[in-house]
């Protein structure tokens, strides 16, 4: 291909007036957003890992605000799509600790004291994202506390119903008792597991063919959830690996903090109901 000028065949080859890649992109911007504060090699490993997942994040949270609002609107088949790409998503950022791995617990020492007390337990997207999904405890608002603009995204969050919550407004509207949860305002608190709710989605799942959008909607999410834990897991894992069990830089108990979180349940009802069919 040596001496090849794909000009010769049409390709736009001068951007002095157009629009290119790199403008439409904002290349520039993403790429100067990286300024190692140590000399250490792998700090940019670091910096690049934490940056490219809160893009996803943002994709993420774009997904799952577009999919309430399907729900919303009985309009499951555009819902099933963007909690499909939700699930990818959460794949992507589980690929993700597969490099950050490669990082050893020595070479992180080389720069670990230049984060202060920043830490990925601060970041306000995933923050919305488990507000969004139904996991909801007001106290996780204290670390944004500092940006008022952060706080009142979240706030608004906190004040509609989340993922889980429409899908069984969903139920609701479909016939199905619920109990409570039909008549629900407060949406602030994280809701507790119902015997109505369970009940409601056992019939679903015992009879799928009369029930098909329903149970599909159900799988959806599960699916979700199932990325969801599996990137838990893979932080805790990654995170022991690279600075066993020492706290946290933002302060948290690190690892056995981690490990909590792996016990929270997003949508309760659709996996204990596995043990009833």
């Amino acid at each position: 291909m040596s001496g090849y000028d794909p000009g010769s065949e049409g390709a736009q080859m001068s951007f002095r007036e157009k629009m290119s890649y790199s403008d439409y992109l904002h290349l520039e911007k993403i790429l100067d957003a990286q300024a190692p504060l140590s000399a250490a090699h792998d700090e940019l490993l670091f910096i690049i890992q934490h940056q490219t997942s809160e893009l996803w994040m943002k994709l993420a949270i774009h997904e799952i605000r577009s999919a309430k609002a399907a729900i919303r609107d009985n309009q499951l088949q555009p819902a099933f799509k963007m909690l499909s790409r939700v699930a990818r998503i959460f794949e992507q950022l589980n690929n993700a600790w597969d490099v950050l791995r490669t990082m050893t617990p020595s070479e992180y020492t080389q720069f670990r004291d230049s984060l202060g007390q920043s830490s990925g337990f601060q970041s306000w997207q995933y923050r919305a994202i488990e507000f969004l999904a139904g996991n909801r405890n007001e106290a996780m608002l204290k670390p944004h506390a500092h940006r008022e603009e952060v706080v009142a995204e979240l706030e608004k969050i906190l004040a509609e119903p989340s993922l889980y919550d429409e899908a069984l407004l969903l139920l609701a509207r479909e016939g199905f008792d619920i109990g409570p949860e039909a008549k629900r305002t407060d949406w602030r608190q994280s809701r507790q597991p119902s015997d109505e709710v369970m009940a409601a989605w056992k019939k679903i799942y015992q009879a799928p063919g009369e029930h098909w959008a329903l149970y599909e909607l159900a799988e959806k999410l599960v699916d979700f959830e199932d990325y969801f834990r599996r990137w838990r897991f893979n932080h805790v894992t990654t995170v022991e690996r690279i600075i066993g069990l020492k706290r946290g830089t933002g302060g948290t108990a690190g690892v056995s903090y981690l490990r909590k979180m792996l016990e929270v349940e997003l949508f309760p009802e659709l996996w204990k109901l596995r043990t009833e069919l």
